[in-house]
């Protein structure tokens, strides 16, 4: 099914796009950042329940796979590892681990997650049970998981998606069986989180190394 964009839509998608092109002058072509705009607010229409607020997430998820982009391409530098947490609905797993590690690091790593299959929201319940450890996942949403972010991955942890990762020379790779927290009570998603932490707190020891 083809997903139609609204006309004021599409108008704040191109201004968005232009304002990017500036930013990224040199670096990606105006055609490039703009496919990647409308490319990144299809994928989230897709699922998303309300539409409202499509593009500013469009730009935010768009943002974050051109610098993945730029990074695999040598086009930018960073001395920050990148890392990417993927999962099934990445609504879960991969969004705890990668709220958890960016709380650790910092900005001494970029994080990044996404899903084979993404969700149209993070469940309530993984949103409280990271707030009562002061993390807030307000801002987070579900993204498919895309070529580029993979790419621009120095790190790149699966949890129970399979191989739905393209495997690249040079990256590590790891797969963390983990329980997923759908549809489970506080209780339980408060112990798949404690999982996750010590996961979370192993992988960063290693980076540091």
């Amino acid at each position: 099914m083809t997903t139609q964009t609204p006309p004021l839509h599409t108008n704040l998608l191109k201004r968005i796009s232009g304002e990017l092109a500036s930013t990224y002058q040199g670096v990606f072509s105006p055609e490039t950042i703009e496919r990647y705009i409308f490319e990144s607010y299809t994928s989230l229409a897709r699922t998303a329940k309300v539409h409202d607020y499509l593009p500013v997430l469009a730009e935010r998820f768009a943002k974050d796979r051109l610098r993945a982009l730029a990074l695999a391409e040598g086009k930018i530098a960073t001395p920050a590892p990148q890392v990417l947490f993927v999962c099934v609905h990445n609504a879960g797993r991969s969004q705890i681990a990668a709220a958890l590690l960016s709380s650790y690091a910092g900005d001494a790593v970029e994080v990044r997650s996404a899903g084979s299959l993404p969700s149209s929201e993070i469940p309530d319940v993984v949103v409280d049970v990271l707030a009562e450890r002061g993390i807030d996942l307000a801002g987070a949403f579900p993204k498919p998981l895309t070529d580029d972010v993979v790419r621009g991955a120095d790190y790149v942890i699966t949890m129970g998606c399979g191989d739905v990762c393209p495997i690249y020379p040079g990256k590590h790779y790891l797969d963390w069986d983990l329980a997923d927290p759908k549809d489970e009570t506080p209780e339980r998603v408060r112990a798949i989180v404690d999982e996750v932490d010590e996961r979370v707190r192993g992988l960063w020891e290693t980076i540091q190394r």
